[in-house]
């Protein structure tokens, strides 16, 4: 589901014209639609309806202070994964008391910051970040709130690299040793059990890996609670996938029905940290022809838009829909290769696409929300793109595109 339509063979972000925002702002840019990403948020949140849960928006996936800002207001929570993030948050009117924050490798000082504002828990991946965390709180004098993150060895069939619930991931802790951290931290004055942590990857298209998983985690639960440890809130991460070519992932109601109709009898909070599936299918990236060229065995479509801009095709080899933004250009139909300006044969966006294009044309490339900007650099020495959010009929610059002097900032000659 998103606002990206056609009208009068023109592409349309809700109800402003593509070719108007690249226009007033230039291209390569992204574009967000606020109803979009309200619509899939709600779609989660809706989902689990009376059942105490609280969603907490994944803000990797997308970091931008207005697109969090559109969470806040909607009450939403926030998984974090370093203090940026957690800044990022305060600064858009996030509630620090509906923040969790993940992640192998937490620092002293993003703790301590943690600490300071309140978070709701911890998610604790290792044994020697229990110690950092509670040696910190016994420092201020505070009690720190805390989940284990468990590992439960389950396959998500997900890429490699985002997948992180085997036990050959860096990611939390087998379900024995969760085990003897829970008693760890039950016995310390200066930490609070509040939960149980669980996320086993990304861009998940099956159900059964996520019902596989919590059967593992509710199994552990019960034998916390043979030790007279109660957990408060049973976190389940996030991970549902989106359609960026044929997938066909499970609809976020689908998935909260399964979780309720499981969960029958039990009375704890249950936390959801989706990003992609709400940021994604918000945003599309805008991008003008610049070159034709054709060889032997291949035409190439050379854009102003590169693997800087959109990491996810060079990195993962991921494929993302890229359509006219003009309907009916003049240009003849083929078969193309889209690429970028950047000195890498890495630097693609999509591969054989049939497309119809001339020189100066426009191209959308969609489901872009999520992942993209949020993982885009400054390679080649190349700014990145402005962002803009839509809203009805209203256009937001919602970050200005990096200028020379922007990529210069910081950087010192030698004397």
């Amino acid at each position: 589901m998103d606002y990206f339509n056609y009208k009068s063979n023109q592409l349309y972000a809700e109800d402003v014209s593509v070719p108007e925002i690249v226009n007033r702002f230039g291209s390569p840019v992204y574009i967000y639609s606020r109803a979009t990403l309200e619509w899939h948020w709600h779609a989660f949140n809706d989902g689990l309806g009376d059942y105490p849960h609280l969603i907490c928006y994944a803000v990797k996936a997308n970091s931008n202070l207005a697109v969090l800002q559109v969470m806040a207001k909607l009450g939403s929570g926030f998984d974090i994964v370093s203090v940026g993030e957690l800044e990022r948050v305060l600064a858009a009117g996030g509630d620090p008391k509906k923040v969790v924050f993940s992640g192998v490798g937490k620092l002293k000082p993003e703790i301590e910051r943690a600490l300071e504002v309140g978070i709701l828990s911890f998610n604790v991946e290792s044994e020697a970040e229990l110690d950092l965390i509670e040696n910190i709180a016994r420092k201020k004098n505070v009690i720190a709130p805390i989940s284990i993150r468990v590992n439960p060895d389950v396959d998500a069939k997900t890429h490699p690299y985002i997948s992180t619930g085997l036990k050959d991931n860096k990611f939390g802790v087998t379900a024995d040793r969760a085990l003897q951290m829970y008693q760890r931290a039950a016995s310390s004055m200066h930490l609070s059990v509040e939960g149980i942590d669980c996320h086993i990857g990304s861009q998940l298209t099956d159900m059964q890996p996520f019902l596989d998983a919590l059967e593992c985690v509710l199994a552990l639960i019960q034998q916390i609670a043979a030790l007279g440890i109660q957990i408060k809130h049973l976190n389940l991460g996030g991970g549902i996938g989106v359609t960026y070519n044929d997938e066909t992932p499970p609809h976020p109601k689908d998935y909260s029905n399964a979780i309720k109709q499981r969960l029958q009898g039990h009375d704890f909070k249950i936390i959801l940290e989706p990003g992609r599936a709400i940021a994604a299918n918000a945003g599309i990236l805008v991008t003008q022809v610049e070159i034709l060229k054709s060889q032997a065995d291949k035409n190439f479509i050379i854009v102003d838009a590169a693997m800087n801009d959109l990491p996810r095709p060079a990195m993962y080899g991921a494929y993302h829909h890229i359509i006219p933004v003009q309907q009916h250009s003049r240009g003849e139909s083929k078969l193309y290769d889209v690429v970028g300006p950047i000195c890498e044969t890495g630097d693609f966006l999509g591969k054989n696409r049939q497309l119809a294009v001339i020189e100066k044309d426009l191209l959308a490339i969609r489901t872009a929300g999520a992942y993209c900007f949020s993982m885009s650099s400054n390679y080649n020495s190349r700014g990145r793109a402005a962002e803009v959010l839509v809203d009805g009929k209203k256009i937001h610059l919602v970050r200005e595109r990096e200028s020379i002097t922007d990529l210069l900032k910081g950087e010192h000659l030698l004397p």
